[in-house]
């Protein structure tokens, strides 16, 4: 194989692994300031129940851990069984939950305690409903903007004290609201930060990606990723209430709806470790002391039935 191609795979796939490892960075310190400006009112909200799915579960305490449930199968018996974990920081919150989701059980949660309306979303019948034309519509990027510099212009009011009695809640439902409030424009921040991660690793893979020609990084029966020869990154999905209708992500806003950066970046650097073993000779290490490990155990096994 040529030796030049196995570079260009070699650095694409090194780069996949940096920018996946600058995002669980930066969306860790974001995450951890979040839980440091609402450490009081979480407490004394006594905590929060933020995912009850089954199975799926998470919860944050009074002391700012967090509680995961987890469930699976036993292959022995046969039966499901449930384990429940407790995560002591944020960056091993963002190793197991994609930051916008967090963001979004955060708002979701305080919005049902604060007893508000399901959020709404500018649909069109929406738009056309409330007197807008699409046209008229602004952009995500300016709503996502817009709502960040509101909740800090409102922060810094309240740090100056210029907002008087409304700078403190003065009871659970107040404090939910603004909780609430927070955790959406935190959400739609962190989808910024991960749409605009994807734009940065597209524009870095441009070059090498074009001596690749299409990439399949995911083909499964309900999603497709392709990183292109050009270095963006497209996908098509199945989302839950399409009713099997197939819907084509192609801009880092449309990917981001579906995607974990932290995920993608991982998924691109697997697809190149499998289709050019050469570029990650570790993957083959590693792969080879688990089987020796395996056979050992195995010897022992039949040493012991002995």
């Amino acid at each position: 194989m040529d030796a030049n191609r196995n570079d260009l795979l070699g650095e694409l796939a090194r780069d996949a692994a940096l920018e996946r490892s600058e995002f669980l960075v930066r969306v860790t310190e974001q995450l951890q300031r979040f839980l440091d400006e609402n450490a009081g009112r979480i407490a004394e909200l006594g905590g929060m129940t933020l995912i009850d799915d089954e199975p799926d579960y998470l919860s944050i305490a009074p002391d700012m851990t967090f509680r995961s449930r987890a469930r699976y199968q036993d292959e022995t018996t046969g039966e499901w069984v449930s384990e429940t974990e407790v995560i002591e920081s944020a960056s091993e919150l963002v190793e197991l939950y994609n930051p916008a989701d967090i963001f979004a059980s955060f708002a979701e949660a305080a919005r049902e305690a604060a007893g508000l309306p399901p959020e709404p979303t500018a649909t069109g019948e929406l738009l056309e409903t409330a007197g807008i034309s699409p046209e008229e519509a602004v952009s995500l990027d300016s709503t996502y903007a817009e709502a960040a510099d509101s909740w800090a212009a409102r922060r810094g009011a309240e740090e100056e004290g210029e907002e008087g009695e409304e700078g403190v809640p003065e009871s659970d439902v107040a404090a939910a609201h603004r909780l609430y409030d927070l955790a959406l424009t935190y959400q739609e921040r962190s989808q910024l930060s991960e749409a605009r991660l994807i734009e940065q690793f597209e524009a870095s893979a441009s070059l090498l990606a074009d001596k690749l020609g299409e990439l399949i990084v995911i083909d499964d029966d309900d999603e497709r990723l392709t990183l292109q020869p050009d270095g963006h990154l497209t996908a098509e999905v199945v989302p839950e209430e399409a009713e099997g209708e197939w819907r084509r992500l192609a801009t880092p806003e449309e990917l981001v709806e579906f995607y974990d950066p932290t995920d993608v970046f991982g998924d691109i650097a697997d697809a190149l470790a499998e289709a050019y073993p050469e570029v990650a000779p570790e993957m083959d290490d590693v792969e080879e002391d688990a089987e020796d490990a395996e056979d050992a155990g195995d010897a022992e096994g039949d040493a012991g039935d002995r």
